[in-house]
């Protein structure tokens, strides 16, 4: 603060220091004519300054070059139009005269603030006693006007220039063409005020303009000085600040640009194909050139301008450059044509507009003649007859800025007619209380202004000065007449409204070019930004299980779901089942509907010879229980394949492992009952306990129920439920995922489930390889034990195929084919081993079927042991003396020449 403080204050006195050197030099000018030939002046009760760029910048030392007609004196005349409009009107300042004072600032901020010296000189004491005329008098010194606020200026870099003198003496300040985004630091220009909007406005159109047409890679050219690097500089802080817009590179055009400098930047613009739009803040002249450049490398319709509102709508810069202007969009505060002005303006001739001592140039340079030997142009040969007339023998057209020329001189008296209302109440002119005006009051009464302005819109400031953001939006268009004419395709009132379908491009295109750093992602492709460049990528599709969350991720889809085909989102996975007509179910069906078959004429057979010698000879109930379980082997085939839901999945728990049971419990208490007979019968010939009918469908039941106990604590633990399985098909194509419809049994609760039926098995097959020495004659103990010995085999084979199969995608139909074919075949091996030969002698020869004499238990035991003992002694002899020995000690009891059946009445075996 201490820094700025001092800062202030060494400006301060600079300024009252240039001031006073200032008038000290024009105290010594001549005449007072001489001190008025580069300025208008028009006497009023109050005065208002102005500033216009009547001429351009000279060169070469020269602060003013050429005569600007539209952006100088169609300016100028505006604010002289709007004055005398005031003055005449009755309800506005009645009673009070405005003045002017009017100077040429000749586009150049230097020369401006040397000629806006003047607007301060009544505010600065003037001490000229050292100071006489050459016959020794005091000098009279004409009173300098009192200027109580300015309208200008027009560039921006002349206006910031200004301001900073104004601020030090109070005066406002009301630009109508200054739009650089600096000037609204009201901390900085407090007493500067603009009718056309900032540039921070103007930047956020340009940036939703491109946005509407779908660019996001731009490139940036300005012209040096406030306005151009202003502009640029709001253009990339707003992008910066919403994204979706990246600017490729910003460039400068030198204020004193060399020979071949245009050239050099439009190669440095095609540095960067891919940003074929061009945001230009540069002015007319930079612009025309840059135009030519691009002309000049054969870039027609590569460039996509956008220029700003120093490109407008104006003529000069497109002159004999359609074809590369061709499409340009530009944007212009909104505006209209003051019919008013025009009838004015048309009506000025060199006899009636004296007071403008620029116009005599202008008559010349608008109908290309001279005025005499004092003419300014003396390079025309044809002279000026006087009678010439604008619009008639020339071209006319308003200058775009008319409009708000009027409408800061407007604004200015309207704020000075609301002061006198308040400290002149009822007076007719101006009381004592408005002899001096406070810069800082008037100030405050400009910005609480709000009147309709000349093109019947609001005119009004807000709290730094500026005027609301309103353009119009154009764009050069071709035309049917092979001509090109700016075309409004829409407006921007603090939102873009912008009409694409009426947008033309180059030779005539509809549809508008892309200005791309990336093509955009197809769908079911996330964006890998490039480093530092959020807006240029690389484009990823999404693999696997993911899906395009957003632009710029790709998610997981839940376990039930994978992505649609485009990958923008999740579908449901099918759910499938084993169905009736796969060929994983069609083999076991019909492996299982061939069993049932033939168990089903096993039983009846045995039913309908249920008495004979060989049915009661196998123990007729262990056989049906036998039998029972083979059948439930064979349907729980049907149970494993029909479509899962609670009732199926009951069945399946009960029989999944109960027709095993069955089976095995059977046969278990009939290998333990031979077991223990023969082993009794090494000992004594007192039968063993438990061997009867009864006693062994007791022990066989009572096996039976420990499987049913343990069922039923399985009910109870974990309530029978179906699940869709969405891990066991999911495929690494997600397109061949599909979900399993099936029961909750686990591969925990299926070994469970068997394990007890296996554990039977498995015993039954130990007691089959202990009774593998009794004779053949002597009931099933060998068809029983190779009967297990093919079963666990099965079984062996079974497991590696299970369990080998659960990372397979045909996990399911492998699982339970294996499962029900391995229970069939087993079925199968105890039916085809220990019945179907029974079967077969029942059926095909009966004869075989008949009583034999009875034997005591004695009898029984007694030869068995003898056969072991033999058959073991068989072992240690030579060949054919063991079976000579067992002749010998079997020939009273049995024929050595053919199998006999040996019926037992009261000993089953």
């Amino acid at each position: 603060m201490v820094y700025e403080g001092k800062k202030f204050v060494s400006w301060h006195y600079f300024v009252l220091i240039t001031a006073r050197c200032y008038w000290l030099l024009t105290m010594m000018q001549r005449t007072h004519a001489q001190e008025h030939t580069h300025s208008i002046r028009i006497e009023g009760e109050i005065t208002l300054g102005g500033l216009f760029p009547v001429h351009s910048r000279g060169e070469r030392g020269v602060p003013c070059g050429d005569l600007k007609k539209e952006k100088g004196i169609h300016r100028l005349e505006a604010m002289l139009y709007a004055i005398d409009k005031i003055n005449k009107d009755p309800d506005l300042l009645a009673n009070v005269t405005l003045g002017a004072r009017i100077l040429d600032t000749c586009s150049r901020d230097t020369h401006a603030l040397e000629q806006s010296l003047t607007f301060v000189q009544s505010l600065i004491e003037k001490d000229a006693s050292d100071v006489r005329c050459s016959n020794g008098e005091s000098p009279i010194f004409n009173k300098p006007d009192k200027i109580i606020g300015v309208i200008g200026a027009s560039a921006s870099s002349v206006s910031i220039m200004v301001a900073n003198i104004l601020r030090l003496f109070k005066i406002p300040q009301i630009s109508y063409a200054s739009t650089a985004p600096e000037l609204s630091d009201n901390t900085r220009y407090d007493f500067f005020s603009r009718v056309v909007p900032p540039d921070s406005y103007q930047a956020q159109a340009m940036l939703d303009i491109v946005k509407a047409l779908g660019w996001n890679y731009v490139s940036t050219l300005a012209s040096e000085g406030n306005y151009g690097e202003s502009g640029v500089e709001a253009f990339s802080q707003i992008s910066r600040e919403t994204g979706g817009v990246c600017i490729a590179q910003s460039l400068k055009i030198p204020r004193e640009p060399k020979a071949g400098e245009f050239d050099k930047l439009i190669q440095r613009l095609l540095e960067n194909p891919a940003a074929r739009a061009v945001i230009i803040f540069a002015n007319e002249d930079d612009i025309r050139r840059v135009l030519e450049a691009a002309k000049k490398a054969n870039q027609t319709g590569h460039f996509l301008w956008i220029g700003s509102d120093s490109w407008g709508s104006k003529i000069a810069p497109v002159y004999q450059q359609e074809d590369i202007a061709e499409g340009a969009v530009t944007i212009l505060p909104k505006r209209a044509s003051i019919d008013g002005f025009d009838k004015y303006f048309r009506g000025r001739t060199l006899a009636n507009n004296r007071r403008n001592v620029w116009f005599a140039e202008f008559w010349e340079e608008n109908f290309g003649c001279r005025l005499g030997s004092h003419g300014k142009k003396n390079n025309y040969a044809k002279k000026c007859t006087g009678l010439e007339r604008i619009s008639r023998d020339s071209t006319y057209e308003q200058e775009g800025k008319v409009q708000f020329v009027i409408d800061a001189v407007y604004a200015m008296a309207h704020a000075l007619h609301a002061m006198h209302k308040d400290l002149c109440p009822g007076y007719l002119g101006l009381c004592s209380k408005m002899n001096t005006i406070d810069g800082r009051d008037l100030l405050r009464y400009i910005r609480a202004v709000n009147f309709s302005g000349s093109a019947e819109t609001p005119v009004t400031f807000n709290e730094n000065g500026d005027a609301p953001g309103r353009y119009d939006i154009y764009q050069y268009q071709s035309t049917n007449k092979s001509t090109a004419e700016y075309k409004v395709i829409g407006q921007w009132i603090d939102y873009l409204q912008l009409n694409v379908s009426e947008m033309r491009w180059t030779r005539g295109e509809e549809k508008h070019p892309m200005s791309l750093c990336s093509l955009p992602c197809k769908p079911g492709e996330r964006k890998k930004i490039v480093k530092g460049v959020p807006c240029c990528w690389q484009c990823e599709r999404c693999e696997g299980y993911y899906y395009q969350f957003d632009e710029f991720s790709c998610e997981r889809c839940p376990s039930e779901q994978r992505p649609n085909m485009n990958r923008t989102g999740c579908q449901l996975i099918p759910v499938v089942k084993l169905e009736w007509h796969s060929p994983w179910a069609v083999v076991p069906v019909f492996i299982a509907m061939m069993g049932i078959i033939a168990t089903t004429f096993v039983i009846v057979t045995f039913v309908r010879f249920n008495d004979t010698p060989i049915v009661r000879a196998c123990g007729r109930e262990l056989s049906y229980v036998l039998l029972t379980g083979i059948f439930l082997c064979y349907a729980i085939t049907f149970l494993m394949i029909a479509a899962p839901d609670t009732v199926i999945c009951s069945f399946r728990r009960i029989f999944l492992g109960l027709g095993m049971c069955f089976s095995y419990a059977a046969l278990l208490t009939k290998t333990n009952r031979i077991h223990r007979i023969f082993e009794q019968g090494k000992k004594s010939v007192t039968a063993p306990r438990f061997i009867s009918p009864a006693s062994q469908l007791v022990i066989t039941f009572s096996l039976i129920s420990v499987q049913l106990l343990g069922v039923l604590v399985w009910f109870i633990i974990d309530p029978p439920h179906i699940i869709v399985d969405y891990r066991e098909q999911r495929t690494p194509e997600p397109e061949n995922a599909r979900g399993v419809l099936k029961c909750d049994i686990s591969d925990l609760s299926l070994i469970c489930s068997l394990g007890y039926s296996i554990l039977l098995m498995v015993t039954c097959t130990v007691y089959a390889i202990k009774t593998r020495g009794v004779p053949e004659t002597f009931n099933e103990a060998k068809p029983i034990g190779f009967t297990m010995y093919t079963t666990c085999i099965i079984w062996l084979a079974f497991i590696p195929i299970f369990f080998g199969t659960t990372q397979s995608a045909e996990r399911m139909y492998i699982q339970t084919t294996t499962l029900t074919v391995s229970m069939s075949l087993s079925a199968s091996v105890s039916l085809g081993m220990l019945y179907m030969p029974k079967v077969y002698i029942i059926i095909f020869h009966p004869e075989q079927n008949v009583q034999k004499r009875k034997r005591s238990f004695k009898a029984v035991v007694t030869a068995a042991t003898m056969s072991s003992k033999l058959t073991q002694k068989g072992n240690d002899r030579p060949n054919g003396e063991a079976k000579t020995e067992l002749c010998e000690s079997l020939e009273t009891n049995t024929s050595s020449s053919k199998t006999t059946y040996i019926s037992y009445s009261n000993h089953i075996m």
